[in-house]
């Protein structure tokens, strides 16, 4: 039974618990011998570790990422942040453990969310695309997927169940940025916003770990979602040409420039919504979850890399962070 976690690790502190082996990097020192770098986590997190003696036993048992390990050693600080100085590494069985203890997952209900989608699918008006999202729901493999799926592995809704999440929040905002303006097509911002990151239920694997899958890292989410809409249309007779050819042009324009992966720009006004929707929940769950994560006694958070800043915090945490 796992005792310690991530996020309660401090320098100082000795190790002896289980953790996912998330990356594994093999280098050399400086004489020609061996040394492992480690990324450690379990659903709170992850801490980097470096592993100087005993490689070979390591390396020899096979130890792979995503296995779980049994980790041996001390805490200390290197350039400013906790390293985990390894000094024993073994296998646990996968059996032995309890998969909870590994992978972050939503706070909200996933049937509730889940039914809400649905209800806001059933309520269009466009009977090929409510048809269109019969034959989904009708998926029990892909509602299972669907309903388990991470939106990312990092950035954001980076948990089990965020993609549901993340799909449920967006289309919520189409009710209230969409009816603002006038001759918006809502049935297919509606649908693009339900299906554009459909194919993130194969891009990641997430049984021990959130990481890319073979096929993510091969496809992208874009293309196995484009694949799967094109799948489901192909099966309904008579589905109209134009409606699928604009919502397959919502999926691959939806990350809004080839810079960030989408191989066309958005090309109607539904494409440019779906794309700053978006945005702005991704954007605004990775900003939320980055200040939660920080100390609750300072008024600033740390540098954020990606977002090239440090984020205010004390009328945020105290009104806006659940």
């Amino acid at each position: 039974m796992k005792k310690q976690y991530v996020n309660e690790i401090g320098a100082g502190d000795f190790i002896q618990d289980i953790f996912v082996l998330d990356e594994k990097t093999l280098a050399r020192k400086k004489d020609g011998s061996s040394y492992l770098n480690v990324t450690l986590a379990d659903r709170s997190g992850s801490i980097k570790g470096v592993m100087w003696d005993n490689v070979d036993q390591v390396t020899g048992a096979g130890l792979a990422s995503g296995d779980f390990v049994l980790i041996k050693g001390s805490v200390g600080e290197y350039r400013g942040n906790l390293q985990l100085v390894v000094k024993q590494m073994s296998a646990c069985a996968p059996d032995s453990v309890d998969p909870a203890d590994f992978l972050p997952r939503t706070r909200r209900n996933i049937d509730s969310m889940f039914a809400r989608l649905t209800e806001l699918s059933a309520s269009m008006e466009a009977e090929h695309f409510k048809t269109l999202f019969t034959r989904f729901w009708a998926d029990e493999t892909f509602v299972k997927k669907f309903k388990t799926a991470p939106a990312a592995k990092n950035m954001h809704h980076a948990y089990l169940g965020g993609l549901l999440e993340h799909t449920l929040s967006m289309a919520l905002l189409v009710e209230k940025i969409g009816e603002h303006y006038g001759g918006i097509d809502m049935d297919l911002l509606l649908s693009g916003v339900i299906l554009h990151d459909i194919g993130k239920i194969e891009e990641f694997e997430y049984d021990r770990r959130i990481d890319y899958s073979d096929q993510g890292r091969l496809l992208s989410h874009i293309v196995i979602g484009l694949q799967m809409v094109e799948d489901k249309i192909r099966a309904i007779e008579n589905f109209p040409e134009q409606p699928a050819l604009l919502l397959k042009h919502l999926i691959v324009s939806h990350h809004g420039s080839r810079e960030f992966g989408s191989p066309e720009l958005p090309k109607t006004v539904e494409a440019f919504l779906l794309n700053y929707i978006d945005e702005i929940d991704s954007k605004v769950n990775g900003i939320r979850d980055y200040i939660s994560s920080e100390d609750p006694n300072e008024s600033w958070t740390s540098y954020h890399r990606v977002f090239g800043r440090h984020f205010y915090t004390g009328k945020t945490r105290k009104d806006d962070v659940s």
